[in-house]
């Protein structure tokens, strides 16, 4: 029976030394009133120039960083129709799916204003967004980036290609079709 008084006694310390105030921190939840700053909220905005800690911070390319192979168009179109052809449309005409549901068209790529925008321009869209468009940077990689430029302008190529540049087997086809 001795040790069972011992028992107690050191159990009541040891739930004595449980606090609540160790479960209620002072701390202020997300989004959280304060009344210690002037605008009164607690989330505070970061410092100009705050990177995040896993930010590319190297600059990218202006120009296509890659040759162009067809490994790299399949690649590109692989991505693209992943994360572009939902909005833009497999052929990039800007009537994908989400058009469909409601949403507003984003801009065809076979408009002369993209046809002359540079290669750095779409890798910016993709990378940073552009009006109603998220950025991809999180979901898209650098070097897919550049794939998914790479196919875009194949994608552009094969709407306005002009028909010199076309194999001869494929401008002979053109022709037998065009004749009545």
């Amino acid at each position: 029976m001795n040790g069972l008084p011992a028992m107690l006694i050191l159990g009541a310390l040891f739930v004595a030394g449980c606090r609540q105030d160790m479960e209620d921190q002072p701390r202020y939840d997300p989004l959280e009133a304060s009344n210690q700053f002037a605008d009164g909220m607690s989330a505070r905005t970061p410092v100009e120039g705050t990177v995040a800690h896993d930010a590319d911070l190297s600059p990218p390319p202006t120009v296509l960083p890659y040759p162009v192979t067809i490994e790299l168009l399949r690649r590109g179109q692989q991505r693209f129709e992943i994360f572009c052809s939902p909005c833009h449309g497999r052929t990039g005409d800007g009537h994908g799916i989400i058009v469909e549901r409601g949403f507003p068209a984003p801009p065809s790529y076979h408009q002369d204003v993209l046809r002359k925008a540079s290669n750095q321009h779409f890798y910016d869209v993709i990378t940073n967004g552009y009006g109603a468009m998220y950025s991809y940077a999180a979901r898209v990689p650098p070097p897919d980036r550049w794939a998914i430029v790479a196919y875009i302008r194949a994608l552009q190529f094969s709407r306005a290609a002009p028909v010199a540049a076309l194999p001869q087997s494929l401008r002979a086809r053109l022709e037998a079709e065009a004749k009545p």
